[in-house]
C-alpha cells in the first residue's frame, strides 16, 4: 500500500451538486431556485420567522410568565437532606461537596420538608420561618452572613475580619 494510492471507500463520497451549469445538467437556468421572487435572487432573504409581512407567529401568541436569569445561582435544601449529612457544621461548601446543590449555586435556602432530630450549625445559609423553627427546636443554630459581606463581597469580608 502506498499513500498516493489510498482512496475513500466506494460510495462514501458524493459529488457536490453543481447548479447553474447549463440546461443539460438538470439544474441549469434557474438553478433550482424557481421563478422570480425574493428567494430566487442573490442576497435576497429575510429574517427568521418572517411571514411575508403577516404578523409572525411569535408575535401573534400571548406572552406569559418570566424565568429569572439568577435562578441558576439559587438552591434549596430540605431538612431531610440535612438530617442525612454527617457533619454538624454546614455551609455552602459542605453542601456542594455532599452533592446537595450544584456548583453554580451561590445562595442556599433551607426549606421545611422532612424532620430534623439532631443539632446542627448552619453558616451563611438562609432558611424559611418553619425550617428555622425546626432547626432551633432540635437545638441547632443559624449563623447569618454579615451584611458587609453580602453587599461588598470578598474584599470587605477580608477587611472586616482583619
Amino acid at each position: 500500500m502506498e499513500l498516493n494510492k489510498i482512496k475513500p471507500a466506494t460510495g462514501s463520497k458524493h459529488a457536490r451538486r453543481r447548479v447553474g451549469r447549463g440546461i443539460g445538467s438538470g439544474l441549469g437556468k434557474t438553478a433550482g431556485r424557481g421563478h422570480k421572487g425574493q428567494k430566487s435572487r442573490a442576497g435576497g432573504y429575510h429574517k427568521v420567522g418572517f411571514e411575508g409581512g403577516q404578523m409572525p407567529l411569535q408575535r401573534r401568541l400571548p406572552k406569559r410568565g418570566f424565568k429569572s436569569a439568577s435562578l441558576k445561582y439559587n438552591g434549596e435544601v430540605t431538612l431531610a437532606d440535612l438530617q442525612g449529612l454527617e457533619a454538624t457544621e454546614i455551609d455552602l461548601l459542605s453542601l456542594k461537596a455532599a452533592g446537595l446543590v450544584r456548583g453554580l449555586v451561590k445562595h442556599v435556602k433551607v426549606i421545611k420538608s422532612g424532620e430534623l432530630s439532631r443539632k446542627l450549625t448552619l453558616r451563611g445559609l438562609g432558611a424559611t420561618a418553619g425550617a428555622k423553627a425546626a432547626i432551633e427546636a432540635a437545638g441547632g443554630t443559624l449563623e447569618a452572613i454579615p451584611a458587609i459581606v453580602r453587599k461588598a463581597g470578598k474584599k470587605a469580608a477580608a477587611a472586616a475580619s482583619a
